[in-house]
């Protein structure tokens, strides 16, 4: 039996129980795996209801125009619904986010206004603030505000608290969400604590979010707030979605922790899964003193790791931001005692390159022509042609040469390091911020790996 459109796909998503990560934990933890929707995330079951809601409403006409400010997710979802039910979407986003779900929105028709992320909430200049102006001034637009538009809670409170409840048999003790517009951790909580009030909700939040002291003290206090590279979490106020009273605990969790455990997450788990699943298994494991044996937890796995491909999922930026630990060319150059790149002259002979090679017991030579380097000689090639022919040691090394060396950042890892040093390609070369060029082998990348 078929589908009448996309929006039928919506829910139902998979529990799938952690086996790795959490091998140490003495419960069962489940994680609710909502980039299984069409849209890739949790926020396409809000983004249609808000719609439907909206609609019965009249807030918005047909052909009319949706705006909405959003951190990529809701917006993809909005967008979904747009392409099926014939509206226009103009989104508003920060500069914070990923490229990836900039583009992704534009690819299903949406128009994007990215709007500055270090700014206050009433700023004009806000996405909170263009998506208000926007829908004044376009006819027939509605901004749907999902921070504040209580049709987000519902649709949790209608499909993902039921959904859970039923796929854990009722045995779920713990609910444990990421928080951001609310509307995910209220509307789950509402439905799960109807069905057992016992049932702990625990609510991961981000450093520089003021969520977390509301919760404790009830104040929002602007000094909790700076900024943040976690996604999709995290509020600098309060929406109204929220209704603290089914939340029992906030946690706070790192941005650093919180990449590196969606890292984790995708390799020890197979789960390819955003910044919020890290942030929400990292806050889970940091309370891990708090779980007994029989407990189930639930944990809500947001979105798609493929929104986060050039950040998250990049050695590069991690590494620029200190949360990657990664050995580099950099680090291979400084371990050792370098005096220098040993470069030979394409006019100089065969025997020249070998007692190089002997007098500073190397194997790979680069070329170098007025300062520019175009070929490389290695042991291992002028072995095979002084083998063949014992007169070629008389020959100049522009007859013998290979080709260049590959050139790399000299912050790449070494991981990387290791797929460009092959058979046929013995070293890879890269520049300092002086200029220089310096050198790695494969026995250097070995030396590395072994300490």
């Amino acid at each position: 039996m078929w589908l009448n459109n996309i929006l039928e796909t919506i829910g139902n998503t998979p529990l799938i129980k952690l086996n790795k990560i959490t091998r140490d934990l003495p419960c069962t933890v489940l994680a609710k795996v909502d980039y299984f929707n069409p849209g890739n995330s949790i926020k396409d079951r809000m983004a249609v209801k808000m719609l439907e809601v909206a609609e019965q409403e009249g807030k918005i006409k047909p052909g009319g125009t949706i705006i909405e400010c959003t951190s990529g997710n809701t917006g993809m979802g909005l967008a979904l619904a747009a392409v099926v039910k014939g509206y226009k979407c103009i989104f508003t986003t920060t500069d914070k986010q990923s490229k990836e779900k900039i583009d992704i929105l534009k690819a299903v028709g949406a128009e994007v206004i990215v709007c500055p992320t270090n700014v206050e909430p009433d700023d004009p200049k806000s996405y909170y603030s263009v998506a208000r102006r926007l829908a004044r001034e376009i006819p027939n637009a509605y901004h749907f505000n999902q921070y504040d538009n209580l049709a987000n809670r519902l649709a949790h409170y209608e499909t993902t608290g039921p959904e859970i409840w039923e796929q854990t048999e009722g045995k779920i003790t713990h609910l444990v969400c990421t928080a951001g517009t609310g509307g995910t951790v209220t509307g789950t909580a509402m439905y799960l604590k109807e069905k057992n009030p016992g049932i702990q909700v625990w609510a991961i939040d981000v450093y520089g979010s003021l969520l977390t002291k509301f919760f404790r003290t009830g104040e929002t206090d602007m000094n909790e707030v700076h900024p943040y590279v976690s996604e999709g979490f995290g509020e600098d106020f309060v929406p109204e979605n929220y209704d603290m009273k089914v939340i029992d605990y906030f946690e706070q969790v790192t941005d650093k922790d919180g990449a590196l455990m969606a890292r984790r997450i995708a390799r020890e788990e197979g789960l390819f899964c955003g910044y919020s699943a890290g942030s929400c298994l990292q806050g889970l494991m940091q309370l891990k003193s708090k779980l007994k044996k029989d407990d189930v937890v639930v944990c809500i796995f947001h979105d798609h790791g493929s929104r986060y491909v050039a950040k998250i999922y990049n050695d590069q930026w991690m590494m620029e931001r200190g949360f990657l630990d990664v050995k580099t060319f950099r680090d291979i150059v400084s371990g050792r005692n370098h005096k220098g790149l040993v470069t030979i002259t394409p006019d100089s002979t065969v025997a020249d390159a070998v007692e190089l090679m002997k007098k500073y017991d190397i194997e790979h030579i680069p070329v170098s022509q007025q300062e520019q380097l175009i070929g490389a000689v290695s042991e291992g090639g002028l072995f095979q042609k002084v083998f063949s022919n014992p007169e070629i040691k008389t020959a100049t090394v522009n007859t013998v040469m290979e080709p260049c060396f590959p050139v790399v950042s000299f912050d790449t890892p070494v991981e990387r390091l290791s797929s460009l040093i092959t058979k046929d390609n013995g070293a890879v070369l890269a520049k300092d911020e002086k200029g220089d060029f310096h050198i790695v082998t494969k026995y250097d990348v070995i030396q590395s790996l072994a300490k």
